[in-house]
């Protein structure tokens, strides 16, 4: 699945979440397993331990849809 927001897009697959930034040629990944979403913040959240990232998404339905495809607790 591919979710469009302002800042690029994100890929989700079955295992892992990739996010594509446009025009900056930055990828960010981490597995399904290690995302967290902070549904009042609009927020993604990995953190596999030494590697944390967080992106502020556009929308609590951007945010559904990574819960409803990862199959993740919000």
């Amino acid at each position: 699945m591919v979710i469009t927001f302002s800042q690029g897009k994100i890929i989700i697959s079955m295992h892992e979440i990739q996010v594509k930034f446009n025009d900056r040629g930055l990828s960010l990944y981490a597995l399904a397993e290690d995302i967290k979403v902070l549904r009042d913040a609009l927020m993604l959240v990995a953190d596999a331990g030494a590697v944390r990232w967080s992106l502020k998404l556009d929308s609590v339905e951007q945010i559904d849809e990574v819960v409803a495809e990862l199959g993740i607790d919000s």
